[in-house]
């Protein structure tokens, strides 16, 4: 019996010191593994998708929010003073731009901080101007159209949140910056008829990611939000985000398949789009994402939906169901980190 004992020590012994060297050679990753496993998520307060549809609906009944009109500074100073409302630190960078027709733009980007001393922080950005021209319609190109989703969605989504944020019994815990970039639809159309010119879309991101709003700026990561709104979205990995911060896109993704909404954050991966978060990527070393609809095999080529570009981006496109798939995985995210 003693030495049947011996047996089962040495036994055990080496089975505990084979682990030990398992853990060691593998940095531990098993054990790391597992405690991020049983680590408990942090319950995020809950999107309030009405109160973001309303937001949209503000921005939409403003009119066209198209640079240098009464609409893009009504709305401007709307956005400015509900934040100041919601309890964020607020900052405008007034700039001018020239669009590709030469005309110029006078621009505002529009910043937004939750407690700014902290140096752990997250970007969170959209753009509030609407596209100046219908280019893709059938009629009426040259019009401006409502940006009900392209424009008007993103910002009712950040809008919700610092809302939502602002009246929340627990804070994130980190420091969280919300971007509101003008001139981004101000691009060069297809059938501009003027030689093509470079870097004529997302005026204020350009501008930002040269002349941050604080000197050396930093943030973890960022997350660009896009025509988050329409009924039935499908958002697929868009490629500057799986190149630039694949692990980001994964953090999202999973998220938002953990919390229920894997119908809208679909596992496909599609091409890489110009967008605000192209500038922040390259120009100001911020690792940025796009979520950003985009339907894979889309009929016609209409990745972006029938709307985009089009006097059909108005209210009736608009879904609070797709505004609570996309906020809520955003305030989860963030609760998170």
């Amino acid at each position: 019996m003693k030495n049947n004992m011996i047996a089962l020590v040495l036994l055990l012994a080496g089975s505990l010191a084979m682990y030990s060297c398992d853990s060691a050679t593998n940095g531990g990753s098993q054990q790391v593994a597992s405690t991020e496993e049983a680590k408990p998520a942090v319950k995020a307060p809950a999107f309030n998708a009405d109160s973001a549809y309303k937001f949209v609906a503000k921005q939409v009944a403003f009119g066209p929010r198209v640079p240098n009109t009464p609409a893009a500074q009504q709305t401007g100073d709307w956005i400015i003073s509900k934040l100041k409302e919601y309890g964020a630190e607020v900052k405008v960078q007034s700039f001018q731009m020239r669009a590709f027709d030469g005309k110029m733009l006078n621009l505002r980007n529009i910043i937004a901080s939750y407690n700014p001393q902290t140096a752990n922080r997250v970007l969170l950005a959209a753009h509030w101007d609407t596209r100046p021209f219908a280019d893709k319609d059938s009629s009426n190109q040259d019009k401006p159209i409502d940006g009900a989703n392209d424009g008007g969605s993103g910002v009712g989504v950040l809008l919700e949140m610092a809302r939502t944020i602002h009246t929340a019994q627990q804070k994130p815990a980190v420091g969280v910056d919300m971007i509101f970039f003008d001139g981004e639809d101000y691009g060069q159309p297809d059938n501009s008829g003027i030689p093509y010119k470079e870097d004529t879309w997302c005026l204020g991101a350009q501008y930002w990611s040269k002349n941050k709003h604080v000197p050396n700026y930093k943030a973890n990561y960022g997350i660009l939000l896009d025509m988050v709104g329409a009924e039935n979205a499908k958002f697929a990995r868009e490629g500057t985000s799986m190149q630039h911060a694949k692990g980001i896109v994964d953090k999202v993704w999973k998220a938002a398949n953990h919390i229920g909404y894997s119908d809208y954050f679909k596992y496909e991966n599609a091409p890489a789009i110009t967008d605000d978060h192209s500038y922040v990527n390259n120009w100001a070393n911020i690792r940025m994402i796009d979520v950003i609809e985009y339907n894979m095999g889309a009929p016609d080529g209409d990745y972006f939906g029938p709307y985009h570009h089009r006097h059909t981006d108005n209210m009736d496109v608009i879904s609070p169901r797709t505004l609570k798939a996309v906020g809520q995985t955003m305030l989860h995210v963030v609760y998170n980190e």
